[in-house]
């Protein structure tokens, strides 16, 4: 821990022996309970595999701007695609970023009855870069694989049954691929993305070797620098929602690297299915004792039912998108 600012959780001790379990489950509930971040390590993921999402990122957006403007997400109503500098806001204020967003590769539905089931469709793929889409699918799939493996270890450390998620995430959760350039900036405003808490159950968070992702922890900024090999992990608020506030969903940030350097991540936010509910636990005594509800904000509403969850925050982060494809309101 003297090399870093996070606790470390090492999946392979989670799966393994007995002993190794129980020193893990321990650390993961205080974990979550006091930071909501962690690097995870021990996830058997090569450096090669690690290294090939930003490679390809890197080569996605140096693409010509005609080319990532024709797969912008303007033209999606299942909010898929390119999106350019500034046009995503966070808190209403714009970042300083350019990113690329699929989800569950899929058919729009034929009879649309609730809004959130706009959400389901297929992802835009640029056609210059044809290798993207089963890299980057299948990158989404491992991703799933661990965070489900993650909530299932979540859910023992709180006295769960390892299970109690399975119905919710069978046949696959939603899962929500961003990959993400941060350019360099001289001054000013250095908003790369701004504070915000993520609205799934949890994100796996691949970032490359400048930093710049900060935690709020104790009233006080905290940078995150990268952990060679390692992935980040935090909780979100149906995770929260889920234990009843006894974890807690953490603010965080991207400040923008300075002028000349750039900046490459990739975030996978993986949730249940659109079409389920929040489960919620029934936790132990000592545990119920400190769980003080999710934290209420009237600006950021939370719903037990997960596309209601998930599309609020899409209309909320891509106002264009919203305007264009969803005029009237879509989640009371």
């Amino acid at each position: 821990m003297e090399h870093a600012p996070l606790p470390i959780i090492d999946l392979g001790a989670l799966l393994g022996s007995p002993q190794a379990r129980t020193e893990q489950l321990a650390l993961l509930r205080r974990t979550a309970r006091e930071v909501g971040f962690f690097y995870l390590t021990g996830h058997g993921l090569e450096a090669a595999a690690l290294a090939a999402p930003l490679a390809l990122g890197e080569r996605l957006f140096a693409l010509p701007a005609e080319q990532k403007r024709a797969v912008a997400m303007l033209h999606s109503p299942h909010f898929r695609g390119y999106t350019g500098f500034g046009a995503e806001l966070t808190r209403g204020r714009p970042d300083q970023r350019e990113q690329f967003d699929i989800m569950n590769e899929g058919q729009a539905l034929a009879e649309v009855r609730l809004p959130w089931q706009r959400l389901i469709g297929p992802n835009q793929w640029p056609e210059r870069l044809p290798e993207l889409r089963p890299l980057l699918l299948g990158w989404q799939s491992r991703m799933g694989q661990i965070g489900s493996q993650l909530l299932a270890a979540f859910a023992e450390a709180l006295g769960q049954s390892p299970d109690m998620f399975h119905d919710n995430l069978s046949p696959e959760p939603y899962l929500h691929t961003k990959l993400i350039h941060y350019p360099g900036v001289s001054g000013g405003e250095r908003q790369g993305v701004g504070a915000h808490k993520d609205p799934g159950y949890l994100t796996l968070l691949l970032q490359d070797s400048r930093g710049g992702l900060e935690v709020e922890m104790n009233g006080q900024w905290v940078a995150v620098p990268p952990l060679p090999g390692a992935l980040i992990v935090n909780i979100g608020e149906l995770l929260e929602l889920a234990s009843d506030g006894y974890l807690r969903a953490t603010l965080h940030r991207v400040v923008s690297p300075a002028a000349g350097i750039d900046r490459l991540s990739c975030a996978v936010f993986m949730a249940a299915r659109l079409d389920t509910e929040v489960p919620l636990m029934a936790l132990p005594a000592e545990l119920a004792a400190l769980a003080e509800g999710p934290q209420s904000d009237p600006a950021n509403p939370l719903f037990t039912q997960v596309g209601d969850n998930v599309l609020k925050g899409r209309l909320r982060s891509h106002p264009d998108v919203a305007a264009r494809h969803y005029p009237q309101p879509a989640v009371a």
